[in-house]
């Protein structure tokens, strides 16, 4: 074949430049993506944030309407709550809250209302809205109160009760089979259910 009269540029290898530039733009794309990351990084950590400051918040919040409903079993139900039994054959002379904090006998428990006269005391668990778990808890209650009360030779008769403004048909007839007497609203005062509508007799610790 004969010369055309053009020349050919012999094929030009990569040099050292080339492949420094495509390092210098891999490396920027890298650094790109690293400062998108960590931007995500820092929006992900303020929603984290913000979601433990509300939940802090909501948990303030739950703090000061149970603090206020402490206040309202003491000033208000706890008062109704030796008129209602009276109607019942019981007459209570004392009616308050109880604590109790003996780590020498591993007893650690708290009572909402408390009535009592020289024979009997009856101990109310308080709920806004009543479940079984409240009803075991309030048995294992009682017999943490027999025990501490046999240490202390005090032998009156304790009887259980719980109370709560929502109590669903099962939980109810759950705490009447248990031998508890059964409290709620009816209205704009409560109504004390005894055991003996499920056909029990009353549990004495």
């Amino acid at each position: 074949m004969g010369d055309t009269g053009q020349t050919r540029k012999p094929a030009r290898g990569l040099t050292f430049e080339d492949v420094w530039e495509m390092f210098q733009e891999t490396g920027q794309k890298i650094k790109a993506m690293g400062e998108e990351t960590d931007r995500k990084m820092r929006e992900t950590d303020q929603i984290v944030k913000e979601t433990a400051r509300q939940m802090k918040e909501t948990d303030k919040r739950v703090g000061e309407i149970t603090n206020r409903l402490g206040d309202m079993v003491e000033h208000m139900v706890i008062p109704n709550l030796t008129v209602k039994f009276r109607e019942l054959g019981f007459t209570f002379t004392q009616a308050g809250n109880l604590k109790i904090t003996d780590p020498e006998h591993d007893i650690f428990t708290e009572v909402d209302a408390l009535l009592e006269n020289d024979d009997k005391v009856m101990a109310v668990e308080i709920k806004t809205t009543l479940r079984i778990g409240d009803i075991d808890d309030h048995l294992d209650r009682m017999e943490k109160l027999r025990f501490r009360t046999n240490l202390r030779n005090d032998r009156r008769i304790y009887l259980g009760a719980v109370a709560g403004v929502v109590i669903d048909a099962g939980v109810q007839k759950y705490a009447l089979r248990n031998g508890l007497y059964v409290l709620k609203p009816s209205g704009e005062t409560f109504i004390v259910t005894e055991p003996a509508a499920e056909g029990c007799v009353p549990r004495e610790w």
